[in-house]
């Protein structure tokens, strides 16, 4: 079923708008705790000495002084610059405390068992682009293969490992249900599925990689501070649960397909953790990149902020879609693995033919087991909300959607 009409750019559904009004309520008349965004409140959160807890599992000096780094500047550049609601400022503060809980919850799970950090990989299938570019298409096709496996949405999202019952798909269920009431226009941005295959955006934000929050908020100085910074440590963390999640699954031995759009930026350091990675490069128009990843994060901004600068969106992403272009060629012309190289207008005219190109540059063999499932895949993909994006597009820049 099509999502329902959005009339016009800064429209919310009316559960957001009731949630928004409901918590500047509640905090007026101290019937809730007022959230802090300020780094210091946050940590203290964690019950412990932050610092020396966070050393614990492997990670190293470099690494926790990145995390704290990032995390104050994050937090300085939400409170002063990204304009939140009440809605905006709640979601903001558990995205937060989320975030040093489950680096604390690793960094537990890695001093009792520090096996995982050494768990062997075989060499993973990483598709590069931007988004909008393609790139959950060709992800999914190739997560659906048997020979290969993929991260789930709950484990991006939710990294550390539960007990002898994994409980993260009921939990990750019960968020998309709540995200789809709150914006039911999300399934048009990013088919979403608890236990689906999905990108390790999760795993990014974890080690407070900017990708997830410039999506979501308007945060120009966290954004610049980023950029300008080495991502070896973010990838360093992205290793480190990446080996901790295949040691929980078992499937180490299989071809990990990885996905995020992020990965164009920060190639260098991804690769560094990963020199024998096979890649799929994803190529798409520019503009019309710039044009769909717009109303994404149109979209995901008008939740929070009730003052959303439309023309500084299609500018900021045209100049990030630029740098990514640039980051991502510059890496590529520096690594001699196997790479293929997919058009956006060669996987709508024939999905599976540009499949089949992509493993006889890598040197995959496409099975039959592997053509049913990536049929299947396809087949399930056809009935996606995803496919309204465009028309949701069209109104956002008519000013109409």
């Amino acid at each position: 079923m099509p999502p329902p009409p959005r009339p016009h750019a800064l429209a919310r559904s009316a559960l957001a708008d009731r949630a928004n009004g409901w918590l500047a309520t509640s905090w007026a008349k101290g019937w809730l705790s007022f959230p802090p965004l300020d780094a210091e409140s946050l940590l203290a959160k964690a019950g412990q000495d932050f610092a020396a807890a966070d050393e614990m599992g492997g990670r190293t000096r470099e690494d926790v002084d990145d995390f704290q780094e990032r995390l104050t500047r994050l937090c300085h550049s939400v409170e002063h610059e990204a304009r939140l609601n009440s809605l905006g400022r709640a979601i903001a503060h558990g995205q937060i405390v989320r975030v040093i809980r489950q680096r604390l919850g690793l960094g537990k799970l890695w001093q009792a068992q520090p096996e995982m950090l050494h768990t062997p990989l075989a060499p993973p299938i990483i598709v590069v682009g931007q988004m909008r570019a393609g790139t959950t298409r060709l992800h999914r096709l190739l997560a659906a293969d048997p020979a290969h496996c993929a991260t789930r949405f709950c484990d991006s999202w939710q990294p550390v490992p539960g007990g002898a019952v994994d409980l993260r798909p009921l939990w990750s269920g019960m968020a998309l249900f709540m995200a789809r009431r709150m914006d039911p226009w999300i399934d048009t941005l990013h088919p979403f599925g608890a236990a689906r295959a999905d990108e390790e955006l999760g795993w990014l934000a974890s080690a407070l990689d900017h990708g997830a929050y410039e999506a979501q908020w308007h945060i120009p100085s966290f954004t610049a501070f980023s950029e300008a910074r080495g991502a070896v440590p973010v990838y360093r963390e992205f290793a480190r649960i990446l080996r901790t999640d295949a040691a929980y699954h078992g499937n180490a031995a299989l071809p990990r397909v990885m996905k995020v759009p992020q990965f164009a930026e920060d190639l260098p350091a991804l690769l560094a953790q990963f020199p024998n990675a096979r890649l799929v490069i994803a190529r798409r128009d520019h503009i019309d990149v710039t044009q769909s990843s717009a109303s994404l994060v149109a979209n995901q901004m008008t939740m929070q902020s009730d003052d959303v600068d439309l023309p500084w969106i299609e500018r900021e992403w045209q100049r990030k879609i630029a740098l990514r272009s640039a980051r991502m060629d510059a890496a590529l012309a520096a690594f001699a693995g196997p790479v293929a190289q997919v058009e956006f207008a060669d996987i709508n005219r024939d999905c599976l033919g540009a499949i089949s190109g992509v493993y006889d540059t890598l040197g995959l063999e496409l099975t039959q087991a592997a053509r049913t499932a990536m049929e299947t895949e396809l087949a399930q993909a056809s009935q996606s909300a995803h496919h309204h994006h465009q028309e949701m597009y069209q109104g956002f820049a008519s000013g109409e959607a």
